[in-house]
């Protein structure tokens, strides 16, 4: 019997200089017997496609053809009709058309062939075929990865963050992964109805009206929208929504900030932890008092799981592959970017299309890595333009995109920013302008800006 071997000589034109690309993993038995049983036994391909196999895991290119000779064939093979020689005719006719590029094996070939096929078992052959695809695939990224570390256009953001995100795509999800059953949905749904959410689903706020308002806090793959005016607070509320799920319930978060420091955020970190005016802290003036305080909360922040990173260039492949370590390290649930405005915008014609790639594509992580994404926007001047000063969702810069990917919308306005005589002095709207999953609503909380943070009202 010809061997594939024999019948297809491999390529010899790699050059001399330069890594050589690796031998590819396969499992030629495997591929042989797979093939055999699928002429033999034409309704296991629809089953195995079902099952998310791809025939171009499969590294023989006549092998393939044949593959997809039968997928043609399945339902036109006769009964007592010699399959093997229905799909050697089909061969045959691509190849003669110009379709199938490689040589047709002999018809005795295939019937030889036919001989090694196992009836039943073609589940577990396509297994194997598959388990070295993704050997290869491994294989291959390396042999790139070696390309790109060796070159002197090497880029450690984009190039590594590309070799991370090729490297999750190594295994092919099933193409019906994403589909199920109305019975089973049902079932999770009335399960859901009768179980209360827990810090195990729901990462909590820090406020609890607001947490009230979204079912016991941020739910898995959403993405919030934080919009306000400069000055009027946003990153202290993001730092209070950090604290919340990091420092009171031990969620582990990211902070990136591409506005304020890591030592800014950590003064205000204590600040407002440890109830210390955050002007005693930034003028070296602390109290003794102060420092009681400060001693006291200094092991449950320190023990936080909250990272913090305040590069001044963040990319979106920068920010996945952050995430991607981290979720797979330490579990991270929450993160959180302050502002989407300064973020390293992608290749686009304008401005509006580049902010619509950052927002869709932190709604994708979200989703991807099963997490929650805050990031903090700001507002255009919408606000200052009308009598009463209150944001809209349509204030939004560039809102159409950031409008229609988050889950939440939430839009932070304080009256005493405008006004200092405001009867309100002290207080802040959250506005829930848009909520994917249940009501809008206006959360008011208290604002202590010598703390650096907000806090529920009194009366919650």
């Amino acid at each position: 019997m010809t061997t594939d071997t024999e019948m297809w000589a491999p390529d010899e034109t790699v050059a001399d200089t330069g890594p050589r690309p690796p031998e590819r993993p396969c499992d030629l038995e495997a591929e042989r017997i797979l093939v055999a049983t699928a002429i033999m036994q034409p309704d296991c391909v629809d089953e195995l496609g079902a099952g998310g196999f791809d025939p171009a895991d499969i590294t023989t290119d006549w092998l393939r053809w044949a593959w997809w000779a039968v997928e043609e064939l399945r339902t036109a093979f006769r009964d007592g009709e010699l399959k093997y020689l229905a799909v050697h005719r089909q061969l045959e006719a691509w190849h003669a058309d110009g379709r199938m590029p490689t040589r047709v094996p002999p018809a005795e070939y295939l019937m030889e062939l036919c001989n090694q096929a196992h009836y039943g078992a073609a589940e577990w052959y396509a297994r194997r075929v598959a388990k070295k695809a993704v050997a290869a695939r491994v294989v291959a990224l390396g042999y790139d990865a070696v390309l790109k570390g060796t070159s002197p256009a090497f880029d450690e953001d984009t190039d590594v963050a590309d070799l991370q995100s090729k490297l999750d795509g190594a295994v092919r999800p099933a193409d019906n992964a994403d589909m199920a059953s109305i019975g089973d949905l049902l079932l999770d749904s009335i399960d859901r109805a009768t179980t209360p959410p827990t810090n195990e689903n729901r990462v909590p706020t820090g406020f609890i009206d607001l947490d009230s308002l979204l079912s016991g806090g941020w739910m898995p793959g959403q993405l919030v929208v934080v919009g306000a005016r400069p000055a009027m607070g946003k990153s202290t509320v993001a730092q209070d929504f950090a604290r919340g799920a990091a420092i009171q319930h031990k969620i582990p978060t990211l902070f990136e900030s591409l506005e304020m420091s890591k030592s800014e955020l950590s003064d205000r970190i204590l600040s407002a932890e440890a109830r210390i005016a955050l002007h005693h802290l930034k003028n070296g003036i602390a109290t003794d008092d102060d420092m009681v305080r400060a001693a006291r909360r200094a092991p449950d922040i320190a023990a936080a799981p909250l990272w913090i990173n305040d590069g001044a260039l963040l990319s979106l492949p920068l920010l996945r592959g952050r995430i991607r370590n981290l979720v797979r390290s330490h579990g991270l649930r929450l993160v959180i970017v302050d502002y989407l405005q300064l973020m390293q915008a992608p290749k686009a014609e304008n401005r509006q299309q580049a902010v619509a790639e950052i927002s869709r594509n932190l709604k994708l992580i979200a989703r991807d890595f099963g997490i929650t994404v805050i990031v903090l926007c700001q507002l255009n001047r919408g606000p200052e333009q009308r009598q009463e000063k209150k944001p809209m969702v349509s204030d939004l810069r560039e809102s159409g995109a950031i409008e229609q990917d988050a889950d939440i919308v939430i839009l932070l306005h304080r009256d005493d920013a405008y006004d200092r005589e405001s009867p309100r002095a002290g207080e802040a709207d959250l506005i829930v302008g848009k909520h994917r999953n249940g009501p809008t609503a206006t959360i008011t909380v208290a604002f202590q800006g010598h703390y650096s943070r907000f806090v529920d009202m009194a009366a919650t």
